[in-house]
């Protein structure tokens, strides 16, 4: 596969105007204050896996609209004292998965949830969450469910349980709820990022080729799929094209962005036709917080695989 996209001296500093709707942080405020009128009911239940040197919970807490969400709670089995902790989202069609699929977080000595994602878990790794929430028409997949009106799209749902897993997170005796940081890739790399725009404290953010930046542009640039399900949506709702951007420009990622704080550590891939490379530097170069970018100028939408775990390894132990 070839570039994808514009050269990476253009990419470094490609900063294209936001779209913030004016009612954004509005928005916001008010679906969080929503799910937080739902007691949170955090609770870990331990379950025997056959892991000698992990413990493994069984999570579940309320997320938007007390609607219940499912995890997985790993951690050293031997450790004491708070630990710092991760809470990792799950790439598109993916849910929290087995535990024993997602042994290195805690294997480095830190408590991590992995929250399951809501209505997804068939594509690749199971789920066992629901999700329960008006729809109207849509393009088979989730990026344009609900997307006629903000109050009724996926991610608004989405979003609003990433911020509900850190508070459950720190809710567990053995995290220490000061070391907190987040994580993922693709659809889990985005989340990340609307989480970190959406809580002010973290520690830290690990995002790799995340999805659900610059979207608009994205659906211009790729013909990949998940963001040509909104272009097909479009196409067939064609007197609607700016009613369906209005709303998707309430979860873009490149506006959480400009609201982060946190260290963040960035990836990109410059033969991605999933998530193209524009896509992740318009994001990079909004974020307000201290931030890196590792580059695979060779890679697809795998990314930095193997090599990007050593880099978020090291880069999480630097703020911890």
């Amino acid at each position: 596969m070839a570039f994808v996209d514009m050269p990476l001296t253009e990419l470094r500093d490609y900063r294209p105007d936001r779209t913030d709707p004016a009612d954004f942080d509005a928005f916001w405020t008010a679906t969080l204050a929503a799910a937080r009128e739902f007691p949170l009911d955090a609770r870990f239940e331990p379950v025997d896996t056959g892991l000698s040197t992990i413990a493994v919970e069984d999570v579940t807490f309320s997320g938007f609209a007390g609607q219940p969400v499912k995890g997985w709670l790993l951690r050293p089995a031997t450790a004491t004292g708070p630990l710092p902790a991760i809470v990792e989202y799950v790439g598109y069609g993916g849910g929290r998965g087995l535990p024993h699929e997602r042994l290195l977080w805690s294997s480095a000595g830190y408590a991590h949830l992995i929250m399951d994602t809501r209505g997804q878990g068939g594509a690749w790794q199971t789920g066992d969450t629901p999700d329960d929430g008006p729809t109207g028409p849509s393009f088979p997949g989730f990026t344009t469910r609900g997307v006629l009106d903000p109050d009724t799209y996926y991610y608004r749902r989405l979003y609003t349980d990433a911020v509900r897993a850190i508070e459950a997170a720190r809710t567990h005796p053995a995290v220490d709820p000061t070391r907190v940081l987040v994580a993922g890739g693709s659809q889990g790399g985005g989340t990340a990022l609307a989480a970190a725009g959406l809580v002010g404290d973290l520690t830290g953010v690990l995002t790799d080729v995340p999805f659900m930046q610059h979207i608009r542009h994205a659906t211009e640039s790729t013909d990949g799929y998940p963001y040509k399900e909104i272009a097909e949506f479009c196409k067939v709702h064609r007197d609607k094209v700016e009613q369906i951007f209005d709303t998707i420009a309430h979860v873009d990622g490149v506006n959480f962005a400009a609201r982060a704080t946190a260290p963040a550590l960035y990836s990109v891939a410059l033969m991605d036709d999933v998530c193209p490379p524009s896509t992740v530097f318009a994001s990079f170069n909004h974020y307000a917080g201290p931030k890196e970018i590792e580059v695979y100028p060779y890679n697809g939408h795998e990314g930095g695989g193997a090599h990007q775990v050593s880099r978020a390894l090291a880069f999480a132990a630097g703020l911890v």
